[in-house]
């Protein structure tokens, strides 16, 4: 039997008038945003109307791509479209609208706008604001199919795993809401003073909304645990402590139903025999690659050499963006390229 292999792009699935989500994502400092930031830039100069978000709180995607990047999409360059979801600002103009709302409120409707104000407060302080917000935008754009393709420039493994459970989280809250309401009845009232929801539930607008968001949810579930149409790209370096990490990382994303259909190997080493130092680290480095190789024996592996300075700005990601998916070499790491 032929045994065929495929190119590192070929990994690429694209679906007529349906969004391809792609996940970059691993331990921090691995260079998360400058693979996805090249993955965006290539796939948008193959023609495809590409979305790359910042998931990442600390936000380096502008940085990156040395352009202003904003809460909205914005085009950055033809085909490619930006954005760094901030979390404050999502919960700013859920205030606004809020207080824009008790202009024309009054007695308990006032009351429950106040509660609400306040849950959001709390809300916006908490930990997991920025995941919050992150999956919102995930559920705008997942429902729109506006983009041939979104790249997720995710935060640190923990953060990442935590947005995707989202789905799980959100799905029980608005289930339990609904069911809690039917099956209590009339009882509900009086315990309305302790779970809010209770009032909200009463109202058929507030009712609808929530049975729309949780079909919303029902299908991010979905679209999350299709591999035809959302994969997760694992980043490590060399080093056992990103290998182990993403081992763990990869187990839990199985338990999401995410597929991890590849994972590429950044800062890779050329051996450079007259440096003592820089030929020991090639050594070591060749032990971490085959210790992957036996980590991720079902995921496709690729490397990306270390360049001699920072990776950034886009002509210098689309280098790394060919090397990687079109198998150019990188002329730039010779033995007299490295200087220490």
């Amino acid at each position: 039997m032929e045994v065929i292999f495929l190119a590192f792009k070929d990994y690429f699935k694209f679906n007529k008038d349906k969004t391809t989500f792609i996940f970059v994502g691993g331990k921090g400092g691995v260079g998360k945003t400058s693979i996805s930031s090249a993955t965006a830039l290539w796939l948008a100069e193959q023609g495809k109307k590409t979305l790359i978000v910042s998931t990442d709180p600390a936000h380096s995607l502008s940085d990156s791509l040395e352009v202003p990047i904003g809460h909205y999409p914005r085009e950055i360059k033809s085909n490619l479209y930006a954005v760094e979801i901030d979390p404050d600002e999502a919960m700013a103009e859920k205030q606004t609208a809020l207080e824009a709302q008790k202009d024309t409120a009054s007695g308990d409707m006032l009351g429950g706008l106040d509660f609400l104000t306040d849950q959001m407060d709390l809300a916006s302080s908490s930990p997991g604001a920025d995941e919050i917000a992150a999956f919102e935008v995930f559920l705008s754009v997942m429902t729109s199919n506006e983009y041939d393709v979104v790249v997720f420039d995710t935060a640190p493994t923990g953060h990442t795993l935590r947005l995707l459970s989202f789905p799980e989280v959100m799905d029980s809250w608005v289930g339990k809401a609904m069911m809690a309401k039917a099956k209590l009845g009339s009882v509900a009232n009086s315990l309305k003073n302790i779970m809010p929801f209770m009032d909200a539930v009463d109202d058929p607008q507030t009712a609808e909304d929530l049975k729309r968001t949780k079909e919303q949810i029902d299908e991010a579930k979905k679209v999350l645990a299709d591999s035809d149409r959302t994969t997760f790209k694992m980043v490590v370096i060399p080093e056992e402590m990103s290998i182990y990490e993403s081992e763990r990382a990869l187990e839990a994303l199985g338990k999401h139903d995410i597929t991890v259909d590849s994972v590429i190997v950044n800062q890779v080493m050329p051996d450079i025999c007259d440096c003592e130092f820089c030929h020991s680290r090639h050594k070591l480095q060749q032990k971490r690659l085959a210790l992957i190789d036996q980590k991720f024996p079902n995921q496709h592996v690729a490397e990306v050499p270390l360049f001699k300075d920072e990776v950034k700005g886009q002509e210098k990601l689309l280098k790394l963006a060919h090397i990687l998916y079109d198998d150019e070499d990188n002329d730039e790491v010779t033995q007299e390229a490295i200087q220490l």
